[in-house]
């Protein structure tokens, strides 16, 4: 079972938003996507799950379009940030009615384990979403996209609001679920480095294009910094792809990602280091040079 998105397409204002995305997403794994803002994230993961139209191409989860097909959709969940003031309106639902209605979309709502979030994140559900605070309603998002039960999980920006304790609560949470079910997650936050560790694969979205989908860990083992006198450099990384050039006098650093049978050059004076996520996602979706 798998979720492909094939030659997506997502227009605004006659703006391609999303551009001729091609994408898998497999069962039993953790994904997190990433890019920067305006990148087109929360609108792929809208699309994915039928709650936004394509402009063009087509989503599919097991052979099945999403698209207006229940049998499809019941196995998805996308539980994304809370927005008291625009989505509720005046007569905002209180917190237990939130979840109740949340509760009829998915065919295997656990209450147990709703209900246990409950009081594990100390939340009174008797209060009205437009009154809680940012992470409050992030604790909210993060019980419904669990006790959903759902086979493909997407989660967008599920630590808002978290302090640092709540948020390796909630990595903690997801771990254990991953573990016991075999779920499909795919998480999307800004908050790369302390998330790394959980993601098994990476997706970086550039622009509204995926510029990369690769297990997060194969990945780093082949993304280095090299940095030393500028022509040490260049002619160590020869014949590669340097993202991130930053030029200092003489001096300069660049973000190298190895292909298969490429090396840096042995013999030059030139400091090499791996890069963490975090730095990797700079170096490709940052500024392309810094002089």
């Amino acid at each position: 079972m798998s979720l492909k998105c094939e030659n997506i397409v997502k227009t605004y204002n006659k703006t391609d938003v999303l551009k001729n995305i091609n994408l898998e997403i497999e069962h039993g794994k953790i994904y997190g996507l990433i890019g920067r803002n305006g990148a087109g994230k929360t609108t792929l993961l809208s699309v994915m799950t039928a709650q936004n139209p394509v402009t063009g191409g087509t989503v599919t989860y097991d052979g099945m379009p999403v698209w207006e097909n229940q049998k499809a959709l019941d196995h998805l969940c996308f539980s994304r940030e809370l927005n008291a003031a625009t989505t509720f309106g005046p007569n905002t639902m209180k917190i237990k009615e939130y979840l109740k209605t949340a509760s009829i979309f998915y065919p295997k709502w656990d209450k147990q384990m709703a209900e246990q979030l409950i009081n594990l994140f100390h939340l009174d559900v008797k209060k009205r979403i437009s009154k809680i605070s940012k992470g409050m309603m992030s604790m909210v998002t993060v019980i419904v996209a669990l006790a959903s039960k759902a086979d493909i999980t997407i989660m967008d920006e599920p630590v808002a609001g978290l302090d640092v304790v709540a948020r390796e609560q909630f990595y903690r949470l997801i771990l254990e679920e991953y573990t016991n079910t075999g779920r499909t997650f795919i998480i999307s936050t800004h908050i790369i480095e302390e998330a790394a560790d959980v993601f098994e694969e990476v997706i970086i979205l550039k622009e509204g294009m995926v510029v990369c989908k690769e297990n997060t860990q194969d990945l780093l083992s082949r993304s280095f910094h090299v940095s030393g006198n500028a022509e040490y450099v260049d002619a160590a990384c020869a014949g590669l792809t340097m993202h991130r050039v930053n030029k200092m006098g003489r001096s300069k650093g660049v973000t190298v990602i190895l292909e298969k049978g490429q090396e840096i050059a042995n013999g030059y004076d030139v400091t090499i280091q791996p890069v963490s996520l975090q730095e990797l996602f700079l170096a490709v979706c940052g500024e392309e040079n810094a002089v």
